[in-house]
Parts: structure tokens; sequence; C-alpha cells
């Protein structure tokens, strides 16, 4: 039953007539997706960002963990954890408002000090060559402290004997971490990659739509802000629904997928 709006991507939804009455058209919303002219290079764009924030997202979080778990002080570790947590807690209007000041071309504190040391000033908002490295960056830096809790948490059941015995055989700390920490915490890196790999097609809505502009369509338009403004804005809710379940099923299709090849490569899946 929560499913059943999902019917209208097969019609030419009418507001006023409802899901009942309006007119069924089969597959023509897909179509009219796919052999959109501006299809290719959203979809490309979607791609490409999420690859590149699930590159830096995926992996800084296992190596700040790590990193965070070699602390000693309770204190300091306790603080740090607070300090690399707290940006997640900020909304993206929030943090992207605080974005839009720090860049500002004309007295943005970046700018400033690239010119106090002679430099030009750079839009990095409103540069194509510049845009979706900003994204990246900043997608890492509010989420990279909060990605680290489920690993802290599996690095923390790790068996202190095998620490001790590696000891014993003369290994040094990045052998312990090597042959005894990540192979220990493997299972859940491989659920976590398979649920990452899951939404390779959510390239973040809310930070893209909050920073771009149309100087930047061309490297920034993803599925998700090409849906509101052409289905949204102009009230093409059949077209909006049809994108939005292309994207579901790619969801699915790579998650079963990803999850079969870890499962016949040896490791434990999600099911």
């Amino acid at each position: 039953m929560p499913m059943y709006g999902v019917v209208i991507a097969f019609q030419e939804y009418n507001i006023y007539k409802g899901i009942s009455g309006s007119e069924w058209v089969g597959f023509d919303q897909f179509t009219r997706l796919f052999h959109s002219p501006d299809f290719g290079e959203i979809l490309g764009n979607t791609i490409i960002i999420s690859l590149y924030k699930l590159a830096a997202s995926f992996t800084l979080p296992i190596i700040l963990a790590l990193l965070l778990n070699e602390l000693r002080s309770k204190l300091f570790k306790r603080f740090a954890q607070s300090v690399v947590y707290l940006p997640h807690f900020i909304s993206w209007v929030i943090f992207s408002g605080i974005l839009i000041t720090f860049l500002n071309p004309v007295d943005g504190l970046l700018n400033m000090i690239i010119q106090r040391f002679g430099g030009m000033p750079v839009d990095f908002l409103g540069d194509v060559r510049y845009f979706r490295s900003v994204l990246v960056i900043s997608d890492v830096y509010k989420e990279v402290g909060w990605g680290t809790i489920i690993y802290l948490a599996a690095i923390a059941g790790v068996n202190a004997d095998l620490y001790e015995a590696a000891r014993i055989d003369g290994a040094s700390k990045l052998k312990q971490t090597w042959h005894v920490t990540l192979p220990a915490i493997r299972p859940v890196i491989l659920i976590l990659l398979i649920l990452s790999l899951a939404n390779i097609l959510e390239a973040g809505f809310q930070q893209i739509f909050l920073l771009y502009s149309p100087l930047v369509y061309d490297v920034a338009d993803i599925i998700d802000t090409y849906v509101y403004r052409v289905g949204i804005q102009e009230a093409n809710y059949s077209y909006a629904t049809a994108a939005g379940l292309f994207k579901s099923a790619v969801a699915m299709a790579l998650i079963l997928s990803v999850n079969a090849i870890v499962k016949k490569s040896g490791q434990e899946g999600l099911w």
C-alpha cells in the first residue's frame, strides 16, 4: 500500500482526476526521460559526483576511526570525537550558508587569504573546474566524523588477545592494524560498502541544490535537481516519479549484484 503512488509513473497524472482517473500511458514517461537531451549529462554528473563522494567518504572514516582508536588519552579522545562529529548535526541549509560566505569571491575569507599572498580571487561555486571538488570536500568534512561511529564500535569488539599475540611476535602498530584490526572489521566494511554502492545515484540533492547555480549546471546538475526543476516546479509529477522509480530500480539491482559478488568471494553479505 505505501508503494501505491508509484503507479503515476505509468500515467499522465492529472492532479484533479487523481490516480484512478488519470490516463494510463505505460512506459511513455520513462521513454521521455531516457530520450531527454539532458539525460546523458545529468546521469553522468550523478554517477561521477557519487563515485567521488564514495571514494572519499568510504575510505576516510575507516582511516579516521583507526587513528582515533590509537589515542591513549580518554579525555582527548572524547574531545576529538566530539569535534569531528559536530558538523554532522548542522543542517545543509546552515552549512551551505557558511560555505557560501567563506568562499565568496568578493569578501570570502579564503579569497582574502589568496589575495593576501598575491593571487587572484576565485569563484569556487561558480567555476566548473572547482565546483565538484567543493562538493566532495564539504561533504567529507561534514560527514566523516559521523561515519567513524560504526567502525569505532567494530574496532572496540576486536579481541585484545589478538593484539597481545601480535606484540609478542614483534608486530609494529602498523602491522597490528593491517593484520589484526582490518581483517577483524572486514565484515562491517563490506556491509557498509554494499549499502554505499546501492546509493550510487544519490549524489546529495540538498547540498547541490543549495550550492549550485546555472553557471555550473554542466557539471553539477544531477537527476534529483533536474527532476525538481522539470518534474516538481513544472508540475510534471508522473515524470518526476518515473525518474525516482528508475533510481530505485538501479539501487535494487546494485545492492543485489554487489551482495551476490561479496558472497561468491566467501565473505558474509547482507543476507
